[in-house]
């Protein structure tokens, strides 16, 4: 058994900056951290962005063990004892705390394969045995659902052996991953449901911006348009696939974005109140006194938008994180941080506060349309949220007006952040 006076479930960003937090508060108390991957903490936004373009993978470790917290890696906790304030790994290891931390993080969803026919990999093949069409399981290697560092290593190994890569999904990680494949000089078709790239992000005229540029980038861009994931076959060193309209895409590699899903099972099953993530109070404790939670997997209530929200994003993993932790340590605290998210797609790259839902009233504001410029959200004549579009360096200036309670006509939000005149249409 081992007793610790934090023990914190999940080696991520989130865990890693709790473990700063406490050691502001308190020096010297034993810090456990449990976590599933065999890698010690790392920054993750690299993996679809830095990495790329020659950061080097070195410069990703958060060395959360030079703040004296003990690492378990490899090990997935399996039960959560609330009344003894133990939990268990999957290796029988018992666990102790005075106050715990969940920051177990989101798993990325998977292609939608009828569970009887999944490998734990969640690939299959076909194969034909008597002229019938039989499927079977397969292991998953040149199929990446990309989140973690062991998806960024296979992902570039399938990079150095082959040219053709699919790309599932055309939201964060799907227009991330396929910039990035581009610019390797890799041929990169994309499939979406929607009428195109990050349209359930950005307005129509920016989303349809992006399509054809990606297009003139060299991206075959196949929007509005289904995959059918029992339709793959493995052939020799390459994967063919069906689109719902029956044509046939033959590639080295599939990358799969197609969203996350919070880690919730562990709270669920201890009796944590959970909902679209694990409920936290402002001080990010749980419904247990002694539990608290951050990062991707916590829910949280949102002042400035007046609503209880989930975030999947760095800044919100680096700040609720090391709050948690200087919370757990006994400061009292406030959270009513207004989370950032940044993008990069080719030459073009963005940050965003705030609500950035395509199905919002939205202002467009371009300096120079689609390359420079800033777009509002807005709901009954709030901003909601603001996108920061080739635009810098106006972050706080955008949670401001998020957090104002004015109402605003399209015409007073024209030039209100840039600095530039008024902008081109809406």
């Amino acid at each position: 058994m081992l007793n610790y006076k934090y023990l914190i479930v999940g080696c991520g960003m989130t865990g890693d900056a709790a473990v700063r937090g406490i050691r502001q508060a308190d020096p010297d108390g034993s810090i456990g951290m449990v976590g599933a991957e065999p890698h010690p903490p790392y920054d993750r936004p690299p993996l679809s962005k830095g990495l790329w373009k020659g950061k080097r993978l070195e410069s990703i470790w958060r060395k959360a063990a030079e703040q004296e917290a003990i690492l378990h890696l490899g090990r997935t906790v399996k039960t959560l004892d609330l009344a003894e304030k133990r939990i268990v790994d999957d290796r029988g290891t018992i666990y102790t705390f005075k106050k715990l931390l969940l920051a177990t993080g989101a798993a990325p969803r998977r292609l939608p394969i009828d569970d009887d026919l999944k490998s734990t990999s969640g690939a299959v093949t076909t194969v034909f045995e008597g002229g019938k069409r039989r499927i079977l399981p397969i292991d998953d290697d040149r199929i990446v659902y990309f989140r973690s560092l062991d998806d960024y290593l296979r992902l570039r190994t399938l990079s150095e052996r082959g040219n053709r890569f699919l790309v599932v999904g055309g939201g964060f990680i799907g227009a991330e991953l396929a910039a990035a494949l581009s610019m390797e000089g890799k041929q990169v078709t994309m499939i979406f449901p929607t009428e195109a790239v990050s349209s359930h992000l950005f307005p129509a005229s920016l989303a349809g911006f992006l399509s054809r540029y990606y297009r003139e980038k060299g991206v075959e861009v196949l929007d509005s348009e289904f995959l059918d994931p029992e339709s793959l076959e493995r052939r020799d060193l390459t994967l063919a696939l069906k689109t719902g309209h029956g044509r046939e895409i033959v590639v080295d590699g599939v990358v799969a974005g197609i969203g996350v899903q919070p880690n919730v099972e562990l709270a669920r099953a201890a009796g944590l109140k959970v909902a679209d993530g694990i409920c936290v109070d402002t001080s990010l404790r749980t419904s247990h006194a002694d539990v608290y939670a951050a990062g991707d997997v916590a829910e949280f209530y949102n002042p400035a938008l007046d609503q209880r929200i989930r975030v999947e994003h760095e800044d919100n993993a680096n700040t609720m994180g090391a709050m948690a932790g200087r919370a757990m340590a006994g400061e009292s605290v406030n959270y009513d941080h207004q989370p950032f998210f940044y993008g990069d797609l080719f030459d073009l790259g963005y940050e965003a506060v705030g609500l950035i839902d395509s199905r919002l009233e939205t202002v467009e504001d371009w300096k120079e349309p689609y390359r420079q410029g800033v777009v509002y959200y807005l709901r009954e004549g709030r901003v909601r949220g603001v996108l920061l579009w080739n635009v810098w360096g106006q972050v706080e200036a955008a949670r401001q007006l998020i957090a104002s309670t004015n109402r605003f006509a399209a015409d007073e939000l024209r030039g209100r952040i840039g600095g530039w005149a008024l902008g081109s249409g809406e």
